[in-house]
């Protein structure tokens, strides 16, 4: 009998990272590497992860025969002496599960928006046929604006796509309201269709939350309430946003959170015009648990 360090190093691995997606899966953490539709993709992958590790348990232990030595020699089973390129192949694939497990996640920020460049976001006229849910009926300023009103990490988690039937009747559903919540869920929704058709919405009292972001030619009382849209992992991460125009935005810093209620205006920015949100009441809010938003997927049938 004989025991193989390496490829007991290897079973360690391949166990180390089934349990670091499940912890990612417990605590809740895996949202803010990924969007949320790849849960049971993830799933899927800790357990074979996991069936994996017990078939490589398998080969820590063997009996060592003269004849399997050698007609095997010239391939390396895990048994060949360490080596610098091998310990170097072996960090390389342990370095994600060191950060996995101890490096906590670092939510997008300003910082991370200004190199993506805020005056890009404002030359966006629309992002991708991938939208959010479908909204309720709102006609009326919520008075609950000060309260903390997380959406529910499960609602979502069930509003991953819907019909394109769906989608077509709920964008006429929308020019006839006075007002807009833009919720997690239904963000993009109205994102995209205010973009796409800002006439119809001029003059309209919109309410959204998201974080600040500056630019060195904006005016003074202007700055860009942003969110960061994932559609499948934070490599992908984009931004989106509205610009918005009040008198107290100096003394605002970026990164903070705050949430609005506006009216829909438009103006030019660069050349583009775009819609511009004069503020009627603001308040700062601690960022949301799950700050990112998801696209969802629109299924092409009816």
């Amino acid at each position: 009998m004989k025991f193989h360090i390496q490829q007991a190093v290897r079973a360690v691995i391949l166990l180390a990272f089934s349990a670091m997606i499940a912890s990612l899966h417990w605590t809740g953490e895996l949202t803010k590497y990924i969007n949320p539709k790849y849960d049971n993709l993830s799933k899927t992958a800790a357990i074979l992860f996991f069936m994996l590790f017990l078939v490589q348990l398998t080969r820590v232990v063997s009996k060592t025969t003269h004849h399997r030595q050698a007609c095997c020699s010239h391939h390396d089973h895990g048994q060949s002496p360490f080596t610098r390129q091998k310990m170097l192949s072996y960090l390389i694939v342990i370095a994600p599960i060191i950060t996995g497990f101890f490096v906590p996640a670092k939510i997008l920020d300003a910082a991370i928006a200004d190199k993506k460049g805020a005056s890009f976001i404002l030359a966006q006229q629309s992002q991708s046929s991938k939208i959010e849910d479908y909204l309720t009926s709102n006609e009326t300023i919520d008075d609950n604006i000060y309260d903390d009103h997380e959406p529910d990490p499960r609602l979502m988690e069930e509003k991953q796509e819907m019909t394109k039937k769906q989608y077509d009747q709920l964008k006429q559903q929308l020019s006839q309201q006075a007002m807009f919540k833009m919720t997690d869920e239904d963000y993009t929704i109205y994102y995209e269709e205010i973009n796409n058709n800002l006439a119809s919405y001029l003059g309209k009292q919109i309410q959204l939350k998201g974080f600040v972001l500056k630019e060195e030619d904006f005016s003074q009382n202007q700055l860009v309430i942003s969110r960061f849209l994932i559609t499948h992992c934070v490599a992908d991460a984009s931004i989106v946003g509205f610009l918005t125009e009040f008198a107290e935005a100096p003394t605002l810093e970026e990164d903070t959170w705050i949430e609005i209620v506006g009216t829909i205006g438009q103006t030019t920015y660069d050349g583009a015009t775009l819609p511009i949100i004069q503020i009627d009441n603001w308040v700062t809010i601690e960022q949301p648990e799950s700050p990112y938003l998801y696209p969802i997927n629109i299924r092409m049938s009816f």
